[in-house]
């Protein structure tokens, strides 16, 4: 049987917290294999969204669909399950302080491998290569590594299981330029190399154009465009994407 084709699907979500309406409308594909960029202003719903993909938050109105099954008819324990397939990284990259690099990457798939230790220890080496950290990491804790090595860290912990989906928060946003753009590089190529399908909030509309396949625009907790890189350069069909890209693009 064939997957659908869009592997994460919104239909007509709203969300409010209090009078404050975050999301509206929200209607979109993001396609199998995608890489798609969020990009939009404080408060423009990027990271509601988000969260609303691994059912963090619950909105509102509306439906959410992974692999064409509504995320919100599963039970608590479905939930759980699902996340665990579903990598998230986020800004500075939320390691567990008391663990080592190698029980931080090992967290979810030494759940998942239920006891198969060789298993777990495979994944973790291998993960450590793809993100390019060498194995004399493994035995030291987050405050010891750089803020680069905390987001490489981050990106392989997130994708030890590995994930359908990634799910990514302003992962870059805390390091330095020549870091930053080490991890966009790394990034691209593990997107490519494995097909997983990235979400990935950003401030950057540089970093949004570089690294996403399309890129979503909000403003105000809509979808006011939605295209691949090319598209949203060539046709800005709103003010505020017109904006947006003449004060950093040109």
């Amino acid at each position: 049987m064939n997957k659908p084709t869009c592997h994460i699907e919104f239909k007509y979500v709203d969300k409010s917290y209090g009078d404050t309406h975050v999301l509206r409308d929200i209607n979109v594909c993001i396609e199998r294999g995608g890489f798609v960029t969020l990009i939009g202003g404080s408060g423009s719903g990027k990271t509601t969204l988000l969260k609303m993909i691994n059912g963090l938050v619950v909105p509102d109105s509306g439906e959410i669909l992974v692999d064409g099954e509504s995320i919100l008819q599963k039970s608590h324990q479905e939930m759980i399950t699902l996340r665990r397939y579903i990598g998230y990284a986020i800004q500075e990259s939320a390691l567990f302080p008391h663990m080592t690099v190698e029980k931080n990457i090992a967290y979810v798939p030494s759940l998942l491998n239920k006891g198969d230790k060789q298993r777990t220890e495979d994944t973790v080496k291998k993960w450590l290569e793809i993100v390019r950290l060498d194995e004399s990491l493994l035995s030291r804790y987050p405050d010891e590594l750089s803020g680069g090595q905390k987001q490489r860290v981050g990106i392989a912990r997130a994708l030890a299981a590995n994930p359908e989906i990634l799910l990514m928060d302003e992962p870059f946003g805390a390091v330095d330029e020549i870091t930053r753009k080490q991890l966009q590089r790394e990034i691209k190529r593990i997107h490519e190399e494995t097909g997983v399908t990235i979400v990935f909030v950003t401030h950057s509309i540089q970093e949004a154009l570089k690294l996403g396949t399309k890129i979503m625009v909000l403003d105000e907790g809509r979808i006011v465009q939605y295209g691949t890189p090319d598209e949203i350069k060539a046709n800005r069909n709103n003010l505020y994407v017109r904006e947006l890209l003449e004060d950093h693009v040109g």
